[in-house]
């Protein structure tokens, strides 16, 4: 395909793919109570071989042509490391020292009891032809899927916490600790998975060793040496071109840095984002690059993971088993563990069964995950869209859940405000001049 010919069509992409997006999200939000992030999943699916490929394959070949793969495929990975670096930007340090003692323990159980049923599980998995890799062993096939179960979609986690009105609650504050804590944990598991999954010690040492040294050098001296970038900001209250230009700069080097190493431009973004100055610089660097990041490229990456997922491989009577016993697995290890771990550490039933239906939501974590497993070759891909069902499952089933197992009564009690008078979620304010 020529350059021209890539271009036309790369613009006919984008529009199809922020159309659909804006369209299905709003519909979920509207009649549904979902965020509207969780439609753009959907859309992502419905808009490759699950539905478009399935009604129309003639258009969806001529829309997603596998020549053009390549360029949405760096487009998606620029979106979705640019939205974990603005993750980053917002990540407070506080939420973890806030209630520690109950965030550890039901952050802790929520990953061993997923691991432990990921241990179980995993052999059936492997004797099942196609699920995955060739090449993997059992030992991998336990800690990948361990990681998949244990993820927590900690920025879905935040909006669904802000639109039910749990900002600065304990137990908001108690979710959002734990979802930080289990993601950590998930993504460090995964960091092995993916050192281990290569060409003898010498890639796993470059990997793992790669990625420590980066995570040392940026949380190290990472605050101090970025301290000056933020003054400006401080001093005029707007972040101006140069700020952001160099802000820029170094996501994208931080992103290479560990996509060479063989991690994950995801894992550069969000330590960065994590160390960068705080007050007038961080909000006046998301207002700039949020609404591009989530209107435009991250939809991207939603897509990509859509054109990957073929729901007609789970349409078989034992493939569909074999799903539903995941979700179930998946739901009950995660939700449950971190209920147990609640109420042993003193909160009320209540409370804990609300802490179990908030950290089951996986979204976004969840899709990166297994897209790196399934680019890896560490799944197939009908593993890979039993795991997309499970992210939109889980997902989906959390603010509905929530509300039946805590937020409704609390709303009768008048500890939550109701629903219909929640202001929607917008992006940061402009910080005056």
């Amino acid at each position: 395909m020529a350059p021209a010919q890539l271009s036309v069509l790369f613009f006919m992409q984008l529009f199809a793919i922020v159309a659909v997006s804006r369209g299905v999200g709003w519909l979920a939000k509207r009649y549904l109570g979902q965020p509207q992030v969780v439609g753009e999943m959907i859309a992502g699916v419905l808009l490759g071989p699950s539905l478009l490929g399935l009604l129309a394959p003639d258009w969806q070949m001529l829309l997603f042509p596998k020549e053009t793969r390549g360029l949405l495929y760096a487009v998606a990975q620029l979106g979705v490391g640019l939205y974990m670096f603005i993750v980053g930007l917002g990540f407070r340090a506080d939420h973890f020292r806030s209630n520690a003692r109950s965030a550890t323990a039901v952050s802790l159980s929520g990953m061993i009891a997923p691991f432990a049923v990921a241990v179980v599980l995993a052999p059936w998995l492997r004797s099942i032809p196609g699920l995955f890799g060739p090449t993997v062993t059992a030992t991998q096939a336990a800690l990948f899927t361990g990681a998949c179960i244990a993820i927590t979609a900690f920025p879905m986690l935040a909006r669904i916490i802000h639109e039910r009105g749990l900002s600065g609650t304990p137990l908001g504050t108690l979710s959002l600790s734990s979802g930080a804590i289990d993601d950590a944990g998930a993504w460090t598991v995964l960091a092995v998975v993916l050192a281990t999954f290569g060409d003898g010690a010498g890639v796993a040492i470059k990997a793992i060793g790669g990625a420590a040294l980066f995570a040392v050098v940026v949380l190290g001296f990472g605050p101090r040496l970025l301290r000056p970038l933020g003054a400006p900001a401080e001093r005029t209250g707007m972040v101006g071109q140069t700020e952001t230009g160099i802000a820029l700069m170094l996501f994208l080097l931080a992103a290479f840095a560990m996509d060479a190493v063989g991690m994950h431009a995801v894992f550069g973004g969000f330590l960065l984002g994590a160390v960068m100055p705080r007050g007038a610089f961080a909000e006046g660097l998301k207002r700039q690059l949020e609404p591009m990041t989530v209107l435009l490229l991250l939809p991207c990456f939603f897509t990509f993971s859509g054109l990957n997922t073929q729901l007609a491989l789970v349409a078989d009577p034992a493939l569909l088993g074999v799903a539903l016993v995941v979700l179930v697995a998946s739901v009950v290890a995660k939700g449950g563990a971190c209920w147990a771990a609640a109420r042993l550490t003193g909160q009320d039933n209540a409370t804990a069964l609300g802490v179990g239906a908030l950290m089951n939501a996986r979204g976004l974590m969840e899709l990166i995950i297994i897209n790196i497993g399934l680019a890896r070759g560490i799944i197939g891909p009908a593993l890979f869209s039993m795991l997309v069902l499970m992210a939109i499952a889980t997902t989906l089933m959390s603010s509905p859940l929530f509300e039946l197992v805590y937020g409704r009564k609390a709303r009768q009690r008048g500890e939550l405000g109701t629903l219909d008078d929640r202001e929607p979620i917008a992006l940061p304010e402009r910080v005056a001049s």
